[in-house]
């Protein structure tokens, strides 16, 4: 991942920068953004993270993230992406019942008496809730006690504008404009 950092305090830019870059990397989320910029005015107070995503998050199904397989009348599910099987297993329960479906291992599941068109088009991570992890986390990389925030998400672009103060119109028309400059493919940031 590309991170800029703008800020007077070189020091502080740099803590900035590297943590920003340990909480994206704990939660996973590291590996799918393309380009971050943070913005440091702790004097103002004002701070603006704006990321951009490799691709915009979609939903996911259970066919998207595994092997679907029918024999007789069971399904045979193997799931090729691990983040996804707690949710895999939840939703199998949740649809077909606890009694219908088997989990063989973590990755191998069974599931009697479901149409193989059903199982595969459940849903088992949308794109909202990715985009509300991002937003998240990029609440815990800004500085503790700020109250005030201004999130704008476009496509694979997510800016958070905050302060602890109450918002002056210029403070939101830079944040706007460094996502603009992101949304636009973020040269020349």
């Amino acid at each position: 991942m590309d991170i800029e950092t703008v800020a007077e305090d070189k020091f502080g830019a740099a803590s900035y920068e590297n943590l920003f870059r340990e909480i994206m990397s704990d939660i996973g989320k590291a590996f799918q953004m393309e380009k971050a910029l943070l913005v440091l005015r702790p004097e103002i107070p004002l701070f603006i993270f704006s990321i951009r995503l490799r691709t915009e998050p979609a939903s996911r199904t259970v066919a998207d993230v595994s092997n679907i397989r029918t024999e007789g009348g069971t399904i045979h599910i193997t799931i090729t992406d691990e983040r996804y099987a707690p949710d895999i297993l939840r939703e199998l329960w949740a649809r077909f019942g606890r009694d219908s479906v088997r989990q063989q291992t973590r990755f191998d599941m069974e599931v009697d008496g479901a149409p193989e068109n059903e199982v595969g088009s459940i849903v088992v991570a949308s794109g909202e809730e990715y985009m509300k992890e991002i937003v998240g986390s990029i609440w815990r990389s800004m500085p503790e006690g700020i109250r005030n925030r201004q999130t704008y998400i476009d496509g694979p672009v997510i800016t958070v504008v905050a302060t602890e103060e109450v918002f002056e119109p210029h403070m939101l028309e830079e944040g706007m404009g460094f996502h603009r400059k992101m949304t636009e493919g973020g040269k020349d940031v």
